[in-house]
């Protein structure tokens, strides 16, 4: 027999939980592509996509995934043999500059470590060897969903501005944009790409690209540039279909329409403190369940987990066995490490569209699964985090988000 009779949960880090409300306003019949709403509402969301990025820069979209984002980025600012760094942290920089070795860019990787942060004197010490500036642009991510880590993205912006470097600063904010902190403008970032299937709340298919003016120069003369990616008739477009070069990505739009209108309800920095909050809970629990040879968080560093989604190693515990009970007895789906973690590790994500009875639920029921194994834990991590929630709730006197920095 099996409990899994109700609604399904998913816990992976992206595809996140679409909203109904996100569900139902995209589920509509095709309008007029040529004048009217939909043209009025593409234009709208080019004005209003800055602002969840922080930024004063353009935003374009694509109509495909976070690598249509990395191709975009990269096609529309370098020049085929250009060179440029990537800074390791985990799996998903490495695969943005495998993409530019295809891509014809000479690529160098900053060598990191999966349980920590990309370290800015280490980046400080390779950009003051690069005398003659042949580095043309630096990739990182903000953060990792193979390994969780959350990348210190001002402090390698304002490293890369202290030594006057001219390489433009690219940022992966894929799992992070709308989860975490991110200030592109201040922060000194030149491009940032994300998409719409995890903090953004919808399904798959758009990607986004902001770009500073610093980038929007480096395009005038960039040497990749390619049709469907192609900025030129991007910026100013005399039509609504080159915005996206041919036929919009229509349910999409009416969806994003609906999730920026949702954040501004709710208020950009109160959902970072949502965020935060929840990802408390979660490391709370794990904490509590470590044990010899058991589960513990996978990044080392408090302060460069991330509040999108968290990596658990199991030791000795059967992860694939841990996910499966999950899963066929209680309708939780947790994710699938990665990275060459999948053999002792597996992930929660929460990000986007997601509360405490929902963070609770998961946890609770990893905690019955692991009880089920017979794995050895520490009791009741359930309750520990429910203590972190219960500190941001506001009878507990806390009635204004604050953000750690």
């Amino acid at each position: 027999m099996s409990l899994r009779y109700g609604q399904p949960m998913i816990a992976i880090p992206g595809p996140s939980i679409t909203p109904e409300r996100v569900l139902r306003t995209m589920n509509r019949s095709m309008p007029d592509i040529y004048e009217g709403e939909l043209v009025d509402l593409a234009f709208s969301l080019v004005e209003d996509l800055p602002s969840i990025a922080r930024t004063s820069g353009r935003v374009f979209m694509s109509i495909s995934n976070g690598h249509g984002a990395w191709q975009m980025a990269l096609c529309n600012t370098l020049s085929p043999g250009d060179k440029i760094l990537v800074l390791e942290s985990g799996l998903f920089a490495s695969v943005w500059g495998q993409m530019a070795e295809r891509t014809h860019l000479h690529v160098e990787y900053l060598s990191g470590d999966n349980r920590l942060p990309v370290d800015p004197d280490m980046l400080g010490q390779r950009l003051s060897e690069d005398t003659s500036h042949e580095i043309k642009a630096i990739l990182c991510v903000h953060t990792d969903t193979a390994t969780s880590v959350r990348n210190d993205i001002a402090k390698l912006g304002q490293t890369i501005r202290n030594l006057d470097h001219p390489a433009l600063f690219m940022v992966d904010c894929i799992a992070s944009l709308g989860c975490e902190q991110y200030e592109m403008d201040e922060w000194h970032v030149d491009i940032t790409v994300a998409a719409s299937q995890k903090g953004l709340m919808m399904p798959p298919g758009m990607a986004f690209v902001w770009a500073s003016q610093q980038a929007l120069e480096a395009h005038k003369s960039a040497g990749l540039r390619i049709g469907y990616f192609d900025w030129d008739q991007r910026i100013n477009p005399d039509h609504m279909y080159q915005l996206f070069c041919g036929t919009p990505p229509i349910q999409h739009l009416y969806g994003l329409r609906e999730v920026l209108n949702m954040i501004d309800e709710e208020g950009l920095e109160n959902i970072w403190f949502r965020h935060q909050v929840l990802a408390d809970a979660v490391r709370a629990a794990v904490q509590t369940w470590e044990q010899p040879d058991g589960l513990e968080l996978n990044i080392t560093d408090p302060k460069a987990r991330s509040n999108a989604v968290t990596t658990i190693r199991t030791g000795s515990i059967n992860s694939e066995k841990l996910r499966e009970i999950c899963a066929t007895q209680a309708g939780l789906t947790l994710g699938l490490a990665v990275g060459g973690l999948e053999a002792d590790a597996f992930r929660i994500g929460h990000m986007g569209y997601l509360n405490p009875p929902m963070i609770l639920g998961t946890l609770a029921t990893i905690e019955a699964a692991l009880l089920s194994m017979n794995a050895s834990i520490g009791r009741n991590g359930i309750g520990t985090a429910a203590e972190i929630i219960a500190k941001a709730f506001p009878t507990s006197g806390n009635k204004t988000p604050i953000l750690k920095s």
